[in-house]
């Protein structure tokens, strides 16, 4: 948190983890319940939330409450992981695949607007548009938004992530239909697996709400209770998507450290950044302006003209030194899914297949001390050493 508007963001965001500790102990004997919609209203403006069981479920419950359709399409970046693309699939709908930028991996939008024109212009209806905020860092949410399709934003990175717009700072999901978090075990605070669909739209949110708990009617939510009845009406053919009990447990402790978490995670973010600013052959991520970054990932780019090996080399000599790392992504066009499916070759989203081959996600937890940042960038740098050309 920075500057004079810390005491906004920290309400917001405390707002936030408020309602989600209130949400997921609202319970009934056997399952974590939903809230009522004048409790949310009086917490938090109107947002409206459902937890469960995994953010794939949340994005495919936003999905279908906006009203997907077989043979339409929905603008996804290539720059994600699976979970984004499949649940358009899962329709039978068609994801259009759309180019990073270069500077935060995030989404393009005017590849976006470019994709959007050309599939109209071929007759396809496309209906939504999901970015993800990669690493924690909030994408270009005007532009995007001003795209005028309905924006289903993928925030599984960013609890808490802000970004400022005309002199307001704003979370993820400020102006979108709906937004998904993910809770999943390695994500900024975790209930071993589980993820979050909000909404300020009270038609999406009683539809997310129904279908998240095999359609059945809303009295059914009460049937456990002391003013509830055994009568229930089965209204759609919903899904069982909501979050157990155990799952809550771990996520009331997370939400009281989440602020704390996050700290952590950006202390070491920054010490990584002063311990490997002077190398030359590593571009690190970088907290752009107007953001508040998560710090979910600390992704660094090899500069693969300046040395002797490649990424996959480097990744096994870390290994061999103790140190597990990862890669975020390789861009869901070069997979064989989507490349034989839809007829996508690398050079036809040049950005994120340029930067695939040059990413490493290095280790970045809230519980590293400074002793083990310190040894991963000796380490990197070491090898790089070795390897120069």
């Amino acid at each position: 948190m920075q500057g004079g508007s810390e005491g906004q963001k920290t309400s917001l965001w405390g707002a936030i983890l408020f309602l989600v500790s209130l949400f997921l102990f609202i319970k009934t004997q056997y399952y974590v319940t939903i809230t009522t919609t004048a409790e949310i209203e009086s917490i938090i403006h109107k947002l409206r939330l459902r937890v469960m069981d995994q953010v794939r479920r949340s994005e495919l419950l936003a999905l279908e409450a906006i009203g997907l359709k077989r043979g339409q399409s929905v603008l996804v970046p290539t720059m994600t992981f699976a979970a984004t693309a499949e649940v358009v699939r899962y329709f039978n709908a068609k994801p259009i695949l759309v180019d990073c930028r270069e500077s935060d991996f995030n989404i393009d939008p005017t590849d976006a607007a470019a994709k959007l024109e050309r599939a109209r212009r071929g007759g396809e209806e496309v209906v939504a548009l999901i970015p993800v905020h990669y690493g924690g860092q909030i994408g270009d949410l005007p532009a995007i938004l001003g795209l005028g399709l309905p924006v289903i934003e993928d925030a599984a990175h960013c609890c808490p992530a802000y970004y400022r717009h005309n002199g307001a700072w704003l979370p993820a999901g400020a102006g979108s239909a709906i937004t998904c978090y993910s809770f999943y075990a390695n994500k900024a605070i975790t209930t071993g697996e589980g993820g979050m669909a909000c909404t300020a739209n009270e038609a999406l949110a009683e539809r997310m709400r129904l279908m998240s708990l095999h359609g059945i009617s809303h009295n059914a939510w009460k049937r456990f209770g002391a003013d509830g009845t055994w009568y229930y009406e089965i209204v759609a053919p919903g899904f069982k998507y909501n979050l157990t009990d155990i799952a809550a447990a771990i996520g009331l402790q997370q939400v009281r450290k989440a602020d704390r978490l996050h700290e952590q995670r950006t202390r070491w973010a920054t010490l990584y950044t002063q311990l490997l600013g002077d190398v030359d052959e590593l571009i690190l991520p970088r907290q752009l302006p107007d953001r508040i970054h998560s710090w979910h990932l600390f992704a660094v780019r090899l500069r693969l003209e300046r040395l002797k090996i490649d990424r996959a080399q480097c990744i096994a000599e870390l290994k061999e030194r103790g140190i597990g790392t990862s890669v975020h992504w390789m861009p869901l066009h070069m997979h064989p899914y989507y490349s034989e499916t839809y007829g996508y070759r690398p050079e036809d989203l040049p950005r994120a297949a340029a930067l695939y081959p040059e990413l490493i996600s290095l280790p970045l937890f809230p519980d590293l001390t400074e002793e083990d940042v310190e040894r991963v960038c000796e380490a990197l740098k070491q090898i790089i050493a070795q390897h120069r050309k």
